[in-house]
């Protein structure tokens, strides 16, 4: 199954590698965009679990690091505020 990993830079310019173990999530970010928080988290609640069923469509079982990765996000996004901006930097 093909991964992607790509690049977002936090609002306070920090940057962090997110992963995904399907190609769902380049329906759902892209290169250069800016996005809310909130609207991060929205979407990366929609990407991660779909990417994870893609997963355990194809071998018959979940992908954890799918859900880790979503974990790790709403971790690394709960200091900042809804309305601050998160780049997509790399894809």
């Amino acid at each position: 199954m093909p991964e992607v990993v790509f690049i977002i830079q936090l609002p306070d310019g920090a940057t962090k590698e997110c992963y995904s173990p399907s190609t769902v999530v380049l329906k759902h970010f892209h290169e250069g965009e800016e996005m809310s928080v909130a609207e991060f988290l929205a979407r990366s609640r929609m990407v991660f679990p779909a990417a994870s069923e893609r997963v355990r469509a194809k071998f018959g079982f979940a992908c954890s690091s799918a859900a880790a990765q979503l974990a790790t996000i709403e971790e690394w996004t709960r200091a900042y505020a809804s309305d601050a901006t998160i780049r997509i930097l790399h894809i």
